[in-house]
């Protein structure tokens, strides 16, 4: 079934929620087993958009596998080893997250699809948290000290918010990662009116200091600045679709559905294009001509010649 809507209104991508966390798939012969699989729990096209992606990022990462890990061993960054290490883990559970969607709505499968959605979603977070302490480490960011501090303080936020969701899941049985227009969960939306609210406002307030007095502590990149931009917009969206959907709106429930789709689909290769992909495609004098033409092009050494 599809989200409800106000009566005249359709909207421009159809994304099927379904209707309680205990649907059940079909579970007949194997042609009607793949059948349900591809059509049903939101339908083919959102299965379609977030398993194409995923799956052309995967191959992507180990196509470029080989020379990636000759690069890493000729080089002496630790961030990017363990950086590398651990987009390759989430890669990997972010794929089986958009390949087993048919969990979602199976009766018996609830436990699996809850553990699998919270660690997908705790590894993503871990890589935005631990991405953004990366960058404000400054001069200090390859260090071994560095890596261990940034590592530990990430872990302990994304910790944090695991045992809320566990709690949640477990100890309330709400229902945090089934898409369904039932209106009796308000407290689900309730959290993740306060998840992305919390998200949105870190992400507002780099902007805030890039266009203040204090940019000078930011990295001098525009690639930084766009990835800032673009996960601000984003997550302002989902924070906006978390509150239609709490009130029970229909186009809430879709709003809220494309924007995990597109999280989910585009991210990964998002913060791979951004921050890794100079580090592994770049000889070392090159990327520093790279750094400096940006820096340049951003206007930090105008005050040299005044």
């Amino acid at each position: 079934m599809e989200i409800r809507r106000d009566q005249g209104s359709e909207p421009l991508l159809p994304i099927p929620v379904s209707t309680s966390s205990n649907s059940t798939l079909d579970h007949g012969d194997s042609t009607s087993s793949s059948y349900s699989w591809l059509f049903q729990c939101h339908g083919f096209w959102y299965k379609l958009f977030l398993i194409v992606p995923s799956l052309l990022f995967v191959l992507y990462l180990a196509f470029r596998a080989k020379k990636s890990l000759s690069k890493l061993s000729n080089g002496r960054s630790y961030i990017i080893v363990a950086y590398y290490g651990t987009l390759w883990i989430v890669t990997l559970l972010n794929f089986a997250w958009c390949l087993f969607q048919g969990w979602e709505c199976s009766s018996g499968k609830e436990l699996a699809w809850n553990v699998l959605s919270l660690a997908t979603t705790s590894g993503m977070l871990f890589l935005e948290v631990s991405l953004l302490a990366f960058l404000f480490q400054g001069n200090n960011v390859g260090s071994v000290e560095a890596l261990a501090r940034t590592f530990i303080v990430s872990g302990i936020f994304v910790g944090l918010d695991l045992v809320l969701k566990a709690i949640y899941l477990f100890g309330f049985g709400v229902p945090l990662f089934v898409l369904s227009d039932d209106s009796t969960h308000g407290t689900k939306w309730n959290l993740w009116v306060l998840h992305r609210l919390l998200i949105t406002a870190a992400y507002g307030f780099i902007l805030f200091m890039y266009h203040s007095s204090h940019r000078e502590k930011l990295p001098a990149r525009p690639a930084f600045y766009r990835y800032v931009v673009i996960m601000a917009s984003l997550n302002a969206l989902a924070l906006f679709a978390c509150g239609l959907a709490g009130s029970g709106a229909g186009f809430g429930y879709w709003l809220y559905g494309a924007t995990v789709v597109c999280y989910h689909a585009f991210y990964l290769p998002l913060l791979y294009e951004n921050f890794l992909a100079d580090f592994f495609q770049e000889d070392d004098l090159h990327l520093e001509n790279v750094y400096y033409s940006e820096m340049k092009d951003a206007g930090f050494f105008d005050t040299d010649w005044e």
